[in-house]
């Protein structure tokens, strides 16, 4: 039986760099188009690059808007990138002007508020397989990503947070920047997680040890720390720790 968590209190684009050549919107046939596919097809034919590439409207000198999409997709996760909230991390983290970076969060923020208002907007975490569910695609990405979900005393995600994302074999994360969104959020609880691109399920010696740095710091602000996951393709690894 399933353990249950208990708390204590296709797009059109050419972005490979050996290339010369990169296809740009104009080259496009027209009904080709993002916009021009939107108003005659609907939002529902598009693909994710096309859609954050209507948002970004136009690219800039060194790279062109659908190349520019597609990268920030592949590298961040469309989960991911709808869970950023600071502008300021997007833009260092992919070189885009600060305006491109808030046009993001904006769109995303404004989704989310509609979304909130819907019945089935309150989705909840109760076990560790829910988790897993939830946060899957991080298992497909490139890097090491760190996220923070964060509950309500209902088990409800009130907050999803990217907190870091590494290279390859590591995060970089500190306890202030996994409670600070529970702090602002009034959260109850939070649930980590991280992926390892190198397919390995065996936590390292950094992941006990920030777990165990978590759990201390959770203490003291009264905030659980309920779970670190390490997400994979095809399955998670819950990293244990004292309650």
């Amino acid at each position: 039986m399933e353990t249950k968590y208990k708390l204590a209190g296709n797009e059109v684009f050419i972005d490979n760099p050996d290339r010369e050549y990169i296809l740009k919107v104009r080259d496009l046939a027209e009904e080709d188009k993002p916009r021009e596919k939107l108003v005659k097809f609907g939002p529902q034919n598009l693909s994710s690059p096309e859609l954050l590439a209507i948002i970004l409207n136009t690219g800039t000198s060194k790279e062109e808007v659908m190349a520019m999409s597609g990268r920030i997709l592949k590298e961040y996760g469309a989960n991911g990138l709808a869970a950023q909230t600071d502008p300021k991390i997007l833009e260092k983290k992919f070189g885009i002007p600060r305006v491109k970076a808030c046009q993001i969060v904006a769109c995303f923020e404004l989704g989310r508020r509609f979304f909130k208002n819907t019945k089935n907007s309150a989705i909840a975490i109760r076990s560790a397989r829910q988790a897993f569910e939830y946060l899957r695609p991080m298992a497909g990405l490139p890097k090491e990503q760190f996220r923070g979900i964060y509950l309500d005393s209902r088990y409800h995600v009130i907050r999803d947070e990217i907190i870091s994302v590494g290279s390859l074999t590591a995060s970089i994360v500190h306890p202030r920047e996994v409670f600070k969104p529970a702090i602002d959020s009034l959260a109850v609880a939070v649930i980590v997680a991280h992926n390892h691109p190198s397919g390995s399920a065996a936590p390292t010696s950094s992941d006990i040890e920030l777990t165990g740095r978590l759990v201390s710091a959770g203490k003291i602000l009264g905030i659980d720390l309920i779970d670190h996951l390490i997400i994979l393709k095809n399955k998670y690894v819950s990293i244990p720790f004292g309650q």
